[in-house]
């Protein structure tokens, strides 16, 4: 009988395999991230909010450009607020809500490509403890319910909740489009505090920070009743 045994694979071949493997693709987020992270350090977005906009770039130019940085930077770990309130003082609340909301679903989308692209097929294995498996049935089976949720109620950091998600089954559409939703109220009271931060005693100041302080309230309480849901025997998040 003749031999119809598969050749091995050469040294190009495993050499491939070996980059394009999950862990190498993980490694590889690693390393990107940490690379975005180190080059927030350096150039500091935050000096925005001292140093302004530059003036050469004015118009929608600017507020494009910025949407294009914000998303940048969220996905690099800047925290959202910092870059609300810039976008409030550089362009005024509606357009920059506008290019904030923007510049958040671009980030959301960039850190969810991402996620999904070189962490998913590392990381889904490693899915094994009670919360964590909890999270993943959540979000993959209630993918646009849950993410409003996280969205509305700012409990959970930004970019990493991007990344957790990418590692579920969600589905693209759901995400960006309750991403979008959902960031728009804290997003909006955090640039129209921006753009009264020169006048802090305001009613329109006040309001915003009243807001945003209610809504952490309400995440907080949210958390802490999901929390002993899950502590009581037999307890589920995916209810």
């Amino acid at each position: 009988m003749l031999d119809t045994a598969a050749p091995s694979p050469g040294p190009a071949e495993r050499c491939l395999r070996a980059l394009l493997s999950p862990w190498a693709r993980l490694g590889l987020l690693v390393a990107l991230l940490g690379g975005a992270v180190a080059a927030v350090v350096v150039c500091r977005p935050e000096r925005l909010l001292a140093g302004g906009w530059p003036p050469q770039l004015s118009g929608g130019a600017a507020v494009v450009l910025f949407a294009v940085a914000y998303g940048l930077c969220t996905a690099a770990f800047v925290p959202r607020p910092v870059l609300n309130v810039a976008a409030g003082a550089l362009f005024g609340a509606p357009l920059g809500t506008a290019s904030a909301v923007a510049g958040t679903v671009l980030g959301a989308g960039m850190a969810f490509g991402l996620g999904r692209l070189l962490g998913q097929d590392a990381l889904r294995p490693l899915l094994r403890g009670r919360w964590l498996q909890a999270a993943d049935r959540q979000l993959s089976r209630h993918g646009f319910r849950s993410m409003l949720a996280l969205r509305l109620f700012p409990a959970v950091p930004f970019a990493p909740a991007n990344y957790c998600a990418a590692v579920s089954r969600m589905r693209w559409v759901p995400f960006l489009l309750a991403t979008g939703l959902g960031s728009v109220p804290n997003t909006a009271a955090y640039v129209v505090a921006g753009s009264h931060a020169a006048s802090p005693t305001s009613p329109v100041f006040l309001a915003a920070t009243a807001f945003i302080a209610l809504t952490g309230l309400a995440a907080v309480v949210v958390a802490w009743r999901r929390r002993s849901q899950l502590r009581r025997p037999g307890g589920r998040a995916d209810s």
